[in-house]
């Protein structure tokens, strides 16, 4: 009987989820770099041409990169946050590895038509999509946790509140990439002020 209950406690413990989590992020990670190579037996001109072709593409990669090392971080820490896994957080969490495992696909469109609005409105939409299934699965665990909990009180909001704001600049420049994708995609810029002001907000509450 006692090996049976410790069965099912490592079942309903996080570490699975979270060891689960840490590899599927790497591996999205690192398909990441998989879209930028260099083409063999270029010439001086064709090289040139090639180092031009780079640059969105690194620059998806960048983009990219940051978000999902946000989302690993946060995701980590909504996990470790809880001792037990009900049915509800696992779902969440599974539906957003498998969103977060797209990642790379929305990517590598990007990166080669970034001047398409269906390609910019695809990558908005994952990334929103990512944040709404973060923000629920911590919604759905910060029910568990006891009143004098960190996480239950300013620090708790400031992740609803950044993981809002997410949402929000994302979905927003899903309709805008439509009228016009550069536009959308510098938009995303306005993120990194408001992650900042939010995060005094909170320090200073």
């Amino acid at each position: 009987m006692c090996r049976v209950s410790r069965v099912r406690t490592e079942e309903k413990s996080p570490d699975r989820l979270i060891a689960l989590s840490d590899g599927i992020f790497a591996i999205a990670m690192t398909l990441l770099v998989l879209d930028i190579h260099v083409p063999t037996g270029l010439g001086v001109d064709g090289f040139r041409g090639a180092v031009g072709d780079w640059l969105p593409k690194l620059g998806a990669y960048a983009l990219s990169f940051t978000i999902l090392a946000g989302f690993w971080r946060d995701h980590r820490r909504i996990l470790h946050m809880i001792q037990r896994v009900d049915a509800l957080s696992e779902r969440l969490t599974l539906a957003g590895l498998g969103v977060i495992a797209l990642v790379p696909f929305p990517t590598a469109i990007l990166s080669e038509y970034a001047s398409r609005p269906l390609a910019v409105a695809f990558y908005a939409l994952t990334i929103a999509v990512v944040d709404v299934l973060q923000l629920a699965l911590f919604l759905s665990v910060r029910e568990q946790l006891v009143a004098d909990h960190p996480l239950a009180g300013r620090a708790g909001r400031n992740i609803v509140a950044d993981l809002s704001a997410t949402i929000l600049v994302f979905g927003a420049t899903i309709p805008i990439a439509f009228v016009s994708p550069v536009a959308a995609m510098w938009s995303w810029l306005v993120l990194a002020p408001v992650k900042m002001t939010i995060g005094r907000h909170f320090a200073t509450e």
